[in-house]
């Protein structure tokens, strides 16, 4: 819509301002007594030559390989041009000298291919420059399209990821006889009905995200012993800041997978801050037990991937072991 409003204001520009300037230096009061027919027919066929060009659009022929089209056409635009090279002389010549009526002739044969090759050159260039925009625009929607898709596959890696540790979890409540294991169902039916209702949107309001993650820590909570104490802290200035759902989950999910014991006393700390439109998670956690090497770490890849497609630039991850403790920390800026 915006590029044929932009087209129109071309077309306007090049009939109402730029022609007419630039007829106006020609001997317009000469020619419109005594060579009106000429004048006449010299600025219709100008503005039809234009809009012949604008209706053509060579370019995008010359891209779709219409050689022989376009031929036919240069053609007969030539062969018109150079038929009205012999418009009729007018009877007011007729009592001017040989070498009066050839000049004459010669300064109107070069009005008419100077008109020619400047409604040519200008046609040409605002046809290009229209083409190299619909190209960008083309390359942007296919770029938006495949970060569409990506994201899309990043996220249905990421929730089978989360759902293999989880019922893991759940594995080892039910082996144990643990009385727990009725309400770690109940959680983990809230959390699958939140990954099947929410994900579907590419964004959220932080508070439910927020919510989920406490679903999450409550249900890995079940699970683990005295040995193990979970501190998660959250503040926030805004609930309805909209977030991309799950973006948080696998690093808090990390946290737990390697910085729990059943036999040492350790603690996982996790701090969500939402302050001015920037995001920060931090975790904290003792390394209990370390990853195991050969084996790619899918959920921290596939975030990383969907931050660079949602948020290039514009997002920070630090992460990394810091002596007998694996520290990360994640900034978002969201607006």
């Amino acid at each position: 819509m915006k590029n044929n409003h932009i087209s129109l204001y071309i077309d306007l520009l090049f009939c109402l301002v730029i022609m007419p300037l630039v007829i106006m230096l020609l001997p317009v009061d000469h020619w419109i007594v005594n060579n009106t027919a000429f004048l006449v027919t010299l600025v219709v066929y100008v503005y039809l030559l234009y809009f012949v060009y604008r209706w053509a659009c060579l370019p995008k022929m010359f891209m779709q390989k219409n050689y022989v089209q376009i031929s036919v056409m240069m053609l007969a635009l030539v062969g018109i041009t150079v038929a009205l090279t012999y418009f009729p002389i007018p009877s007011g010549w007729a009592d001017s000298t040989t070498k009066t009526v050839e000049a004459r002739l010669r300064v109107r044969t070069q009005t008419i291919w100077f008109f020619f090759l400047m409604v040519t050159g200008f046609s040409l260039a605002i046809e290009l420059t229209f083409e190299l925009f619909r190209q960008i625009l083309s390359r942007q929607e296919m770029e938006a399209e495949k970060n569409k898709a990506e994201l899309a596959l990043y996220k249905a890696q990421i929730n089978p990821h989360f759902l293999f540790n989880t019922l893991n979890t759940l594995y080892a409540l039910v082996l144990s006889g643990s009385e727990k294991t009725e309400s770690a169902f109940v959680k983990f039916s809230n959390i699958l009905r939140y990954m099947y209702s929410q994900t579907h949107s590419e964004t959220i309001p932080v508070k439910q995200e927020i919510d989920y993650i406490r679903q999450y820590v409550d249900l890995q909570s079940l699970r683990l012993n005295r040995h193990t104490q979970v501190e998660l802290t959250v503040e926030t200035d805004n609930e309805q800041t909209p977030v991309p759902p799950m973006i948080l989950i696998t690093f808090v999910e990390n946290a737990f997978k390697y910085g729990t014991s059943s036999e040492k006393d350790c603690v996982i700390r996790i701090l969500i801050r939402l302050y001015n439109g920037q995001l920060i998670l931090e975790t904290e956690n003792q390394i209990m037990r370390t990853h195991e090497e050969g084996r790619p770490a899918i959920g921290i890849a596939n975030c990383r991937k969907r931050l660079d497609l949602l948020y290039p630039d514009r997002y920070k991850l630090l992460s990394g072991p810091e002596g007998s403790l694996y520290r990360t920390k994640l900034t978002i800026q969201l607006r």
